[in-house]
């Protein structure tokens, strides 16, 4: 799975105050309809029915949902995400996706994080984010990828989820930035510890195991 390196920063989105981040953060927030600041963010999954799959496997997740940690015992009990852990839903910063090809059924994600944040320094570049709460915000379909491979790569603003331009100007696409982005007022919390963001998945067995601070 995804690992990062150095924490660089540790902070709570989904509320009216803007998180307090460095400068080059900046064009990874947005904002929601009702002025809450979230963190727009990109991932790999494989869509089930009305679920989300990683390429590390399990049961998948809802289009929102809230992370817990599933643990052993009551004194290693503690919230998700957790800079000791690798728990939480996996994301990162890029939509370019390096080395990886998509196929069976995977598609690329955009996603809204929110709620306690963590964000690791990356290999690929950007950032690695780690986050309590994952809201779904667009499905780019593995039809279209091939034909937008070149494109993705470019810098969009979080407010565009797909960054192509519509030929006949229509109606404002739903969920596309804080015009439309509204987040539900609950999610389902689900033990979420073997997320993948999906650009460095591996084939081995996954342990639940200290390793977001270790690069792989």
């Amino acid at each position: 799975m995804c690992r990062g390196g150095h924490l660089v920063a540790d902070f709570v989105a989904g509320t009216d105050a803007r998180p307090d981040l460095p400068e080059e953060f900046d064009e990874h927030l947005t904002t929601t309809v009702n002025g809450l600041w979230v963190v727009w963010a990109h991932k790999l999954a494989r869509q089930v029915g009305d679920l989300f799959v990683p390429l590390t496997g399990g049961s998948g997740y809802p289009a929102d949902a809230r992370a817990t940690c599933r643990v052993r015992g009551v004194r290693s009990a503690h919230d998700a995400p957790d800079p000791r852990c690798t728990c939480g839903f996996h994301a990162l910063s890029s939509r370019t996706l390096p080395g990886l090809p998509v196929r069976g059924g995977f598609t690329a994600l955009t996603v809204a994080l929110s709620g306690r944040v963590l964000a690791f320094e990356w290999a690929g570049g950007g950032v690695l984010w780690r986050a309590e709460r994952q809201t779904v915000i667009h499905v780019e379909r593995p039809a279209r990828f091939d034909r937008a491979a070149g494109a993705l790569g470019r810098r969009r603003h979080p407010g565009d989820p797909d960054g192509r331009a519509a030929v006949v100007p229509a109606a404002t696409p739903r969920d596309s930035g804080p015009v439309r982005l509204n987040l539900p007022v609950s999610s389902p919390v689900l033990p979420v510890c073997h997320d993948d963001a999906g650009w460095c998945v591996e084939s081995s067995q996954f342990e639940h195991s200290p390793a977001s601070l270790v690069m792989t």
